[in-house]
């Protein structure tokens, strides 16, 4: 695997009104913006499928629209990780995954489980959701990334429970929550949510520096596919961020 490994970067959707005309080329059709936005980066994670289905029409669209080596993260659906009792999630889990996910066929990457800020490590709630979880869906691989923000799940216990099921933890690096830093799958998927609106790049360029390093390690030396997102911050920045990045790791 270390020799196929690749590190995609990329941004959080692509319809934003503050990359009209900055990012997309004045003028540019709405319509055409995704087929635009897909050949400036080389991932986009999209954020719709946390709020709401999606149509399968729409996966087949976004399919065709972009190039053949591109790849989409989903967030899977709040219902599912937005609860109480997450032990109950299967039937959620399992409508998300018939609403067209499979339409993207060999572009569907990752999903992206988040929980909310202020729900607690429960290693018996936490063990039956992860059983829940497909590891494969019509002979197609499925890969599970979770985003957890509370400081309990800085725990051994939780970092043993998703090794035991391959899933990856997010690395977010956010001001107001600690980053998980625990390699738990074969892949590594990062949010980078610190863009500055006052730098051109988002972040400084030492930083990029940085993290261009730290992601050629883990693809080369440790043979993990690497997924980054810039998300939020100063959203305005973060498709600069995304190309200043891939120019770095393909200097």
């Amino acid at each position: 695997m270390s020799s196929a490994a690749k590190i995609r970067v990329g941004i959080g959707g692509w319809v934003f009104p503050p990359w009209r005309g900055v990012f997309y080329p004045p003028g540019l059709p709405q319509a055409r913006e995704l087929a635009h936005a897909s050949r400036q980066v080389t991932a986009i994670e999209i954020n719709g499928t946390f709020y709401g289905s999606q149509k399968p029409a729409s996966f087949r669209r976004w399919h065709d629209e972009t190039p053949e080596d591109f790849v989409f993260s989903l967030k899977g659906p709040r219902f599912v990780t937005h609860r109480s009792d997450l032990a109950t999630a299967g039937p959620s889990i399992d409508r998300f995954f018939t609403t067209g996910v499979l339409e993207l066929r060999d572009k569907l990457g990752p999903v992206l489980w988040q929980f909310a800020p202020r729900m607690a490590f429960d290693e018996a709630g936490f063990a039956a959701f992860l059983e829940l979880l497909p590891q494969q869906l019509d002979g197609r691989a499925i890969r599970h990334v979770v985003e957890v923000r509370h400081r309990s799940f800085a725990a051994p216990s939780f970092t043993e429970m998703l090794r035991r099921h391959r899933v990856a933890v997010a690395l977010v690096d956010d001001d107001n929550y600690q980053a998980f830093e625990a390699i738990t799958g074969d892949f590594v998927y990062v949010r980078l949510r610190r863009c500055r609106e006052e730098e051109p790049t988002g972040y400084a360029l030492d930083a990029l520096d940085g993290w261009a390093e730290r992601f050629r390690r883990q693809s080369s030396e440790n043979g993990h596919d690497c997924f980054v997102y810039f998300i939020n911050g100063a959203k305005v920045r973060a498709p600069a961020a995304a190309q200043a990045l891939l120019q770095r790791l393909a200097d």
